[in-house]
């Protein structure tokens, strides 16, 4: 099974496709949210490569050869959403970044994962139908 683009809409689950773009603060570089700091650089770095892999790995899901396939790669996709949540909340509990400034995109973090858990769910439903 290969989804379209905008197949997420039809199931109900709203914009995922660009919500999965990549889960990443505003202006993009973790230089720019964390200047100088060595501490913030490389957390920094390791939220914009788990962030951005987001995207690459819903773009992967989306073309998926099969539902076995769709929901293995979407499950990646949850795992780096999450362990882009995980940096942004380790910036914070060190006092690296202000809560309020990360608060928006931990909260799109959050989002992605329950819209591609439900996807994920979703597609086991129909295979089990199947079965």
């Amino acid at each position: 099974m290969r989804l379209a683009p905008g197949a997420w809409r039809s199931l109900g689950l709203g914009g995922a496709e660009e919500a999965n773009k990549g889960i990443r603060p505003q202006g993009y570089s973790p230089y720019r949210i964390s200047p100088r700091l060595k501490s913030r650089t490389i957390i920094g770095r390791k939220l914009l490569r788990s962030g951005t892999s987001v995207g690459a790995a819903y773009r992967a899901a989306c073309r998926a050869r099969s539902k076995l396939d769709f929901i293995s790669r979407t499950r990646i996709a949850i795992q780096e959403a999450d362990e882009s949540l995980y940096w942004m909340e380790m910036l914070v509990d060190a006092d690296l970044m202000p809560r309020e400034k990360l608060a928006p995109v931990m909260k799109e973090a959050s989002e992605v994962i329950a819209i591609l858990t439900a996807s994920v769910k979703k597609a086991r439903a129909h295979l089990r139908q199947k079965s």
